[in-house]
């Protein structure tokens, strides 16, 4: 497009002229020199100025869409970190107090072993009294049946013995006389 716009300068100018001096020479000297073609940089800035013009309004829009998105974001991040460090700090309080709470419950530990232990020492000592009150039961007891048995022992050496001098004692007119008499205690013969 500014091609179109400086080849009709050209144009006027050679024609205003009629030789090619003035204007047309220092354009062609100067400014239209290959590989610096000036009409090629204003063309790009054209270009540039029309993109710029276009797109503005939606950049513009974008840029402050991801401007608020990006200020959010920080937001939350502040908050985010301020939830952290509260969050140590009570972790940080926690951790401070738990040689403390590892002492309470040693001592409570310790306690609780005392406890147990007159408990059981206790519990102990209530079953040796049974067993000693049992055994001592069972020791009554076998004295009376070792006593009994004893007492039939010593009545049945006693029978024994009397029967021994009975049999002894006794001969046949003895023992005819008892047969006698106790026919009579029975009621006799008749």
């Amino acid at each position: 497009m500014l091609a179109f716009f400086t080849n009709i300068v050209f144009l006027f100018a050679a024609a205003s002229t009629g030789d090619e001096g003035g204007f047309t020479q220092f354009w062609n000297t100067y400014l239209n020199y290959p590989g610096f073609e000036v009409w090629k940089f204003v063309n790009l800035a054209i270009f540039v100025s029309v993109l710029v013009y276009l797109l503005n309004k939606p950049l513009s829009e974008a840029f402050k869409a991801r401007r608020e998105e990006i200020r959010s974001e920080l937001i939350r991040a502040e908050e985010a970190k301020k939830a952290a460090l509260a969050k140590l700090t009570e972790t940080e309080a926690k951790l401070a107090s738990v040689p403390n709470e590892v002492e309470r419950i040693k001592s409570e530990a310790t306690s609780e072993i005392e406890v147990e232990k007159a408990r059981l020492a206790a519990q102990a000592q209530a079953e040796a009294a049974k067993l000693r009150t049992q055994t001592e039961g069972e020791i009554v007891r076998i004295g009376q049946v070792a006593r009994l048995e004893l007492r039939r022992f010593a009545v049945e050496e006693s029978i024994r013995r009397a029967e021994e001098k009975l049999r002894a004692s006794v001969d046949e007119s003895t023992d005819a006389q008892l047969i006698g008499s106790g026919i009579a205690a029975i009621g006799g013969m008749k």
